[in-house]
This record gives structure tokens, C-alpha cells and sequence, in this order.
């Protein structure tokens, strides 16, 4: 898609807006995860997925398990994965007790599954998580770099750290999730990340790269008079 050093996956749930930038080639893969779909409208979730996997069947896309039981996740998992073969599986680096589901990610990665460990923000977990990844097998581990900035911790740092730690494994790649601005993008690919998740908003944004800020402010200008003309302002 671009000739960034990065890899630009698009997250969202919206099945128009994912095969839009598909068939414009703006992005090198996608990513999805429960909460993105149901704020999206999307109430069966195999069938949405086999709607976008009819289409994109040449970039990676990840599907995320939902259920809490380490049993039962493997089940989703192995049955998401069968969908087709640029499939990742998304398995969160805990359950929702706190639980690690490191063995779970043992097992699905000695068993060939394609994985994205997702909702690390610490470099101990990705730490805990290279360990266990195979390494046999394309893997992802999305590190949440926009939640750490979110907690007034600079997020560069850990995410360059991260990228130290999986580096000797080039089958794992380190993605920089829950980017909040266009600017991220520079921020991740500073940092070494091989993959950043930008939803379809920040997307747009990136078209200004490279804009001159003298012409952007003119059209910021130009941009209140027209909304106040339109409005009908008057004093």
C-alpha cells in the first residue's frame, strides 16, 4: 500500500469501508475485534466474517475469540482459523480474571495457528508471549502503545523495547494498536514497529502527509467561513 518502513492495517468493523480501501489498495491488511463489530451493527459474527474473507483472501485480517474459558477459545480459535489461510487469530495475553493465556498461545502456535496475542501494554507480557510463540509460524503481538500514551506514559520507548525483545524472531511481528492520530504512524515507525492499526478516520488524515502548513492553514480558514456563511450567522 504505502512506501512507509510500516505496515498500515485498517481496524473497524464496517464491511463497506473495508472492502472500499481493499479494492483501492490503501491497505496492507486489517484488523477487527469484538467491540469494533458490535458498535458496527454486526450481530452474526461468522457470517460477517466470511462476507469480508469472500473478498480478501490475499492480506492478512484477524478475528478475535471471545468466550472466557481457555477450552472454549481454543475451540473458536481453531475454528476461526479454518476460515482461510491469511486468517490470524486474536487471543487477548489474559482472560478476564487475570488468567494468562500463555499455554493456550503455546499450544495454537505449535499447532500452526496464525496468531495476533493482542491487549499487551507491558513489555513483561510481550516478554511472557515471545516465549511461547513458536516461532515456526507468522505470528503478530499487538501492543497497545495508544492506552499506555493515554495513561501520560510515553509509549515510544516501550514499544522500541518490545521490538529489542521480538527482533531475533522475524516470523513475530510487533503492531502498534489503538493509534489515536496520524502522527502515530511516524511515532511507530520511529520505534521500529513492523505493522500500526489506523482506523478508517486516521486514514483519511493521512493523506495531508507532506501537505505545506501554510496552504492547510488557509484551508482551515476558508473552512469557518464557509461553515459560518452556511450556518446563517449573523451579528
Amino acid at each position: 500500500m504505502s512506501k512507509r518502513n510500516i505496515k498500515i492495517f485498517a481496524d473497524g468493523a464496517d464491511i463497506a469501508g473495508m472492502l472500499s480501501l481493499y479494492e483501492a489498495g490503501q491497505v496492507d491488511g486489517f484488523t477487527t475485534n469484538p467491540t469494533l463489530m458490535r458498535n458496527a451493527g454486526v450481530a452474526d459474527y461468522e457470517a460477517f466474517a466470511k462476507e469480508i474473507l469472500a473478498t480478501i483472501r490475499d492480506l492478512p485480517i484477524s478475528f478475535e475469540v471471545f468466550s472466557d474459558d481457555f477450552a472454549d477459545m481454543r475451540r473458536q480459535a481453531l475454528k476461526i482459523a479454518a476460515w482461510g489461510d491469511n486468517v490470524y487469530v486474536k487471543i487477548p495475553v489474559t482472560n478476564t480474571r487475570a488468567e494468562s493465556c500463555a499455554d493456550l498461545i503455546r499450544d495454537l502456535s505449535a499447532s500452526g495457528v496464525k496468531l495476533n496475542v493482542t491487549a499487551l501494554l507491558t513489555t513483561e507480557q510481550v516478554c511472557d508471549v515471545q516465549r511461547v510463540l513458536s516461532g515456526r509460524v507468522p505470528a503478530v503481538v499487538s501492543v497497545f502503545a495508544g492506552r499506555i500514551a493515554d495513561t501520560g506514559v510515553d509509549p515510544v520507548p516501550v514499544m522500541r523495547r518490545a521490538k529489542q525483545m521480538l527482533a531475533p524472531n522475524p516470523s513475530i511481528e510487533l503492531l502498534w494498536a489503538s493509534c489515536r492520530e496520524a502522527l502515530n504512524v511516524k511515532h511507530a515507525e520511529d520505534a521500529g514497529c513492523d505493522i500500526i492499526t489506523v482506523t478508517h478516520d486516521i486514514l483519511k488524515k493521512m493523506k495531508l502527509f507532506g501537505k505545506c502548513l501554510t496552504e492547510l492553514s488557509l484551508d482551515t480558514v476558508r473552512m469557518f467561513y464557509d461553515d459560518a456563511r452556511a450556518a446563517g450567522f449573523r451579528l
